[in-house]
């Protein structure tokens, strides 16, 4: 298989990327950025593109069979600007994905959030991948216009498509402000760790095996003589509160400090359960 990937020096693009060159794919991955690294060491390079979405040309996919798309403009807070997220999210994007339909890829796997329900999880306590989209954030908003975009350009051209939205993913690689890497740096110093109360519900996996889930998706793809539409959630069915999630980390890393459970106040707006429904929604053209 030969894959044409965006986001291949992102957090989970970088695990992806050294996951799929081991089993002996071929990867030709874009990055905007010359001096951009992948957040991992990874064993072997991929043919790198150094372009923006607006620079590219048909021939950029030549031999690709599968277009897997895991950059994301802004994805941690504080968010950019809906003009700028909608650009880089959806217009940008969007551009790449014509280009790559007019080489002939008809296999693409796109790679949204969780955060792109918002508000609608509130009815839910699994949420299902067809849930509506109701975000409250500037990039959510994004993801969640483009999901609707994608799934109209990829129905009208009858493309072999997978929406994949990921929960709360963890493990190297990660922005050093997030929970689990803020655990392992707090564990390892020996410092005490205070949090919320914790009694938010949520549902973690690790870095590699979210890696392993979406390369299955790509084999799943590329192997389907029947184009579809398909719209999942990625999680690993284990609902588990932060505190938990934080303990365990704790024990595993020995750590002598303390966690300070209700030392922290929540978020405004926090929501205590937002976990997802893992059963696939597949739309199959006339």
């Amino acid at each position: 298989m030969k894959i044409f990937l965006t986001g291949g020096t992102g957090f989970i693009g970088s695990t992806f990327l050294e996951h799929v060159i081991a089993l002996g794919n071929k990867v030709v991955a874009l990055k905007r950025d010359v001096n951009s690294t992948p957040k991992i060491k990874i064993q072997s390079e991929p043919a790198w593109l150094i372009k923006t979405y607006r620079q590219l040309v048909a021939d950029d996919f030549s031999g690709c069979n599968i277009l897997v798309h895991l950059a994301a403009h802004s994805a941690n807070v504080p968010y950019d600007t809906l003009q700028n997220c909608l650009e880089h999210n959806l217009l940008g994007p969007l551009h790449m994905l014509e280009l790559a339909r007019e080489s002939g890829i008809k296999n693409y796997l796109v790679i949204g959030t969780c955060f792109e329900y918002g508000i609608s999880a509130q009815k839910y306590d699994l949420i299902p991948a067809d849930a509506p989209l109701q975000p409250t954030q500037t990039y959510p908003a994004s993801k969640a216009a483009a999901s609707t975009v994608i799934q109209q350009w990829s129905i009208e051209h009858r493309l072999n498509t997978s929406i994949a939205r990921l929960f709360q993913v963890y493990g190297d690689g990660e922005m050093p402000t997030r929970l689990w890497p803020s655990l392992i740096t707090a564990a390892r110093d020996g410092s005490d760790f205070p949090l919320s109360p914790g009694q938010q519900i949520r549902d973690f996996i690790s870095v590699e095996e979210v890696a392993h889930i979406l390369y299955e998706e790509c084999m799943s793809l590329t192997n389907n003589p029947v184009p579809r539409f398909t719209q999942f959630n990625v999680g690993s069915g284990s609902p588990t509160s932060i505190l938990e999630f934080a303990m365990s980390v704790w024990r595993r890393q020995n750590a002598t400090g303390k966690l300070l459970p209700g030392k922290l106040d929540y978020r405004q707006g926090e929501m205590m359960r937002y976990l997802p429904c893992l059963l696939r929604k597949t739309y199959e053209y006339e």
